[in-house]
């Protein structure tokens, strides 16, 4: 391919003929401020560990509070300081720090990085989530028996390197996407806690409402595994779910295997209609789909098929608030499961079917409100990978 004249071919890639390869050493320096060892060890800091941070984002910033600092625990960290994981399987847990910090502390399981004036330390940060830095990581560490790198490899990471007036130009484009990302999940945060509190006031039972046990109100169903070394049993059209794939999304539609008609006939499973709450009863007790398509389980569920008067959705989201109910009913020495005996059991308080609907029509929107946002989230992160992936590289230019 013929390279356009404002562009040069380089060792991680094509870049503009106006940008720098530049190794991490010759921008930032790398873990410059480490404390001594005989730091006394009764002096408090607020400390960062590698499990404190999420694909750039600390997990929790409102809990952490000051603390003895481990023994592990020697780099300070100011504000603008890059720190990058360097210790599998965390090492995507990269953090920039944002705000004013006093007496702040991070493990050596990080490699701290400090910008001089000439670099954006937004944008070096956004490095660290792309390919051209991930495939130079992938490198140092294959082969190893222990899955790290040191500040050595650290240094040696190459980087593509704008002007600084493009490398501002980046990060601001990108972190302007960053805030519109945050600001949907504070949204979706939000909407979540009000459908906590939906669910809290409106399946609270009422005067009026009847106490049933679930066996009054539901079909209780298990589920079978058909031999699995018999190949004609699977395969098939089928649909036949384990516990993994519940439990993500109020409905379920397809299951990632099937089995066959003859495999169902030699099993114990049955064939569930659409509108059935598939229902875990081990290994995650509790989880919930409704079932879109008909189809059955394994021997993991105790699912329930309502009976005529109840509604489906709000039986669905009455049975989110039994979790805690379905666990401690109960038993088994080597994991918990719950009988379907003890599912029948189960009491619950049930409104006539007007209000059934009622209730459920108002969590339906609830839940399509966030079903709604998440896919517009989604939407934006898939945009910002395209725009991280062209604007680190100079495919798109902004000066």
């Amino acid at each position: 391919m013929e390279l356009m004249d404002s562009y040069k071919k380089t060792e991680i890639g094509v870049i503009p003929n106006d940008w720098e390869l530049k190794k991490i050493s010759d921008i930032v320096s790398v873990d410059t401020e480490n404390l001594s060892s005989s730091t006394n060890p009764e002096y408090e800091f607020k400390y960062i560990s590698l499990e404190d941070v999420d694909n750039g984002t600390l997990r929790n910033y409102a809990e952490l509070t000051f603390k003895n600092a481990p023994s592990r625990a020697r780099r300070k960290i100011r504000k603008g300081d890059i720190l990058v994981a360097t210790v599998r399987p965390n090492l995507k847990s990269h953090l920039f720090i944002s705000q004013e910090v006093s007496d702040w502390i991070c493990s050596t399981g990080f490699s701290v990085l400090r910008s001089n004036s000439n670099v954006d330390g937004r944008f070096l940060f956004s490095h660290l989530f792309v390919s051209i830095i991930n495939k130079q990581i992938d490198n140092l560490i294959t082969g190893s028996n222990y899955p790290a790198i040191n500040s050595n490899d650290v240094k040696s990471l190459t980087i593509p390197l704008p002007p600084l007036p493009e490398q501002q130009a980046i990060a601001e484009v990108l972190s302007d996407t960053d805030n519109l990302i945050q600001s949907l999940e504070k949204l979706i945060a939000k909407k979540r806690l009000i459908k906590q509190g939906a669910m809290q006031e409106l399946l609270s039972p009422k005067e009026g409402w009847e106490v049933k046990k679930l066996g009054d109100v539901a079909d209780i169903v298990g589920g079978g595994t058909p031999s699995t070394f018999i190949n004609s049993y699977w395969d098939g059209t089928i649909n036949w779910f384990t516990p993994t794939e519940i439990g993500f999304k109020k409905y379920v539609t397809e299951s990632s295997r099937k089995i066959t008609i003859e495999g169902l006939q030699n099993c114990s499973a049955k064939i569930l209609p659409m509108g059935t709450i598939l229902l875990t009863s081990r290994a995650g007790i509790g989880d919930l789909g409704i079932l879109k398509e008909e189809g059955c389980t394994n021997q993991g569920f105790q699912s329930l098929v309502p009976k005529e008067g109840i509604n489906t959705e709000f039986l669905y989201y009455l049975m989110i608030t039994l979790k805690k109910v379905l666990v401690q009913n109960a038993s088994g020495s080597t994991f918990l499961e719950i009988s379907p005996n003890r599912v029948k059991q189960i009491q619950i308080s049930c409104p006539n079917t007007a209000e059934q609907i009622r209730i459920a029509l108002i969590l339906t929107e609830i839940d399509n409100e966030i079903e709604s946002l998440e896919k517009k989230l989604s939407k934006y992160k898939v945009l910002k990978q395209g725009l991280m992936q062209n604007l680190l590289t100079g495919k798109i230019r902004l000066v």
